[in-house]
């Protein structure tokens, strides 16, 4: 297999990097990405309107995009009830920005990515170090090629101590020799740059990233024992990604400043490592983006293009032969037939002319997710009033439940031992923003790193009747990529509350994993 590594350090001039922090002054100074349009910048308006029909015929649901040429904002837009002051859940898009603390980490000589992973953790090894666990280097977590026998990212959070459980996971094959996903592997890079810098990764990359860059507001998740996940977690705007696309096609330049060594940007962005897999009947090896190389917790593309992407759709990539930098937040399945839509309009967009950008402009300013449609009366409604549900015992904790309708919108209310958790749902085509806690939301791929207890959590809420005797409340979580629909059915007294969230949904043969809850109206 194909393996060109080389360590970073190797190269004597990145020794002696000197690294800039900002002042105070140069923190206070932060803007916004420049605007500008798409034609004073040699791109196509049309190519980017006939990018958003696509997306909209094909039934992709994107949240956000952001397009910059030179430098600057030539398009962007929020799908409402998303907005751009809003953070969203990045998933894997994470893994790149503990990529970049890494870096920092070895320009400031902190570490080297030659330095091997048990060096770190003399208190957490295993009993019994295989000859592949002790030879597993900081290079072969960024590259995905750390030798287990199978993902232990499932096993690690699981468990209390996250480093402790990936270091007793079987190291099937030499590392650094096979490519396997691996989000334990940049949670382990997450936990070598807090033992080294005394930060979590977050913390670290304030002073060094997102403040030279003028991003604030970041979340990220930690384990149990105050670690950012690193691989999962983090929580940013649609144009801190941007920002940090621009820094990585600037080769780490920003306003004139070296953020960080243009050097380790090179390394970290180029091809590492080969993926398993070949041509298939329907694509070949050429035009799938997962079997382009790996590099330090970054994906090439096809052409000369890299990117950073999380699940769902959670997308920066940049395209240095363009001078281009593409941003999306999403909830879609099919990620590759998202990024067909980016190579098929927006790149042939790129250098061409046409189109007007007040026509651009005007649908940008107006996307929208529309709520499901259906009624927004029943003869039930006035029914239910005043009246409380009592519920089965269930796994969410719920003990009542109550509806009260008013000529706009729908309250639900579930009643657990904490309380009362409440949510405000709109009745007419529009959505209800507002903050509240429920058990069992949101929806999550990865539940480590998740804070314990309830949840508050921004939702956009919607309610109709799909028939008379059946409310469908949809609950969207726009910091997040999710959302979940909660189905009520009535008959006579008895009533059955069947949750399905969207990940599950995408899955046509799956089933919620919270069952159906059952109840009867009280007189």
């Amino acid at each position: 297999m194909p393996n060109t590594r080389r360590s970073f350090l190797k190269h004597a001039s990145l020794v002696s990097f000197s690294l800039w922090l900002p002042s105070t002054h140069a923190l206070g100074t932060a803007t916004k990405l420049a605007r500008s349009t798409p034609e004073s910048q040699g791109v196509s308006a049309s190519g980017i309107l006939d990018f958003l029909d696509a997306i909209a015929r094909e039934k992709f649901e994107l949240h956000s995009f952001m397009m910059l040429r030179h430098g600057q904002v030539i398009a962007e837009g929020w799908w409402d009830p998303y907005g751009p002051d809003l953070v969203h859940t990045m998933y894997s898009m994470s893994k790149s920005f503990t990529s970049t603390a890494v870096g920092f980490a070895v320009a400031e000589g902190k570490l080297s990515v030659e330095d091997k992973v048990i060096s770190f953790f003399p208190n957490d090894l295993p009993e019994k170090i295989s000859e592949n666990l002790a030879a597993m280097r900081v290079q072969d977590l960024l590259t995905m090629s750390t030798g287990n026998e199978k993902e232990p990212t499932q096993v690690c959070v699981k468990s209390e101590n996250w480093v402790r459980t990936f270091l007793a996971q079987t190291i099937a094959h030499k590392p650094g020799t096979q490519f396997m996903y691996n989000s334990a592997a940049t949670y382990m890079c997450s936990a070598i740059v807090q033992k080294v810098t005394g930060q979590t990764i977050l913390d670290y990359l304030t002073p060094r990233l997102f403040e030279p860059l003028g991003i604030s507001g970041m979340r990220w998740e930690s384990c149990p024992l105050g670690i950012n996940t690193g691989g999962w977690g983090l929580s940013i705007q649609t144009e801190g990604l941007a920002k940090f696309g621009q820094l990585l096609l600037q080769k780490g330049k920003w306003n004139d400043k070296q953020i960080i060594p243009a050097a380790w940007v090179d390394e970290a962005t180029r091809f590492h490592i080969q993926q398993p897999g070949g041509d298939k009947p329907d694509r070949p090896k050429s035009n799938n983006d997962w079997l382009q190389g790996y590099g330090y917790q970054f994906w090439r593309c096809q052409g000369a293009a890299f990117r950073g992407d999380g699940a769902f759709g959670q997308f920066t990539i940049v395209l240095p032969e363009q001078d281009a930098v593409i941003v999306m937040t999403s909830e879609n399945k099919n990620m590759q037939g998202q990024l067909d839509l980016v190579w098929k309009h927006l790149l042939p967009a790129i250098g061409a002319k046409g189109g007007d950008s007040a026509d651009l402009h005007h649908r940008l300013s107006s996307l929208k997710l529309l709520p499901p449609s259906g009624k927004s009366i029943s003869p039930l409604a006035d029914c239910l009033i005043g009246k409380t549900i009592t519920l089965e015992p269930n796994e969410l904790g719920f003990t009542k439940a109550s509806f009260d309708f008013a000529k706009v919108h729908c309250t639900f209310t579930a009643e657990t031992a904490e309380g009362s958790h409440t949510i405000s749902c709109a009745l007419q085509n529009a959505w209800q923003l507002s903050e509240a806690t429920m058990p069992g939301t949101p929806p999550r791929l990865i539940s480590g790193g998740k804070p314990k207890g309830l949840v508050k959590s921004k939702i956009a809420a919607h309610a109709t009747w799909t028939d008379e005797n059946t409310l469908l409340l949809t609950w969207r979580y726009y910091e997040t990529p999710h959302s979940d629909n909660l189905t009520c059915h009535f008959e006579g007294d008895n009533v059955t509350l069947t949750f399905l969230n969207s990940i599950t949904a995408m899955n046509p043969t799956a089933k919620d994993a919270r069952a159906p809850l059952k109840g009867k109206i009280v007189k």
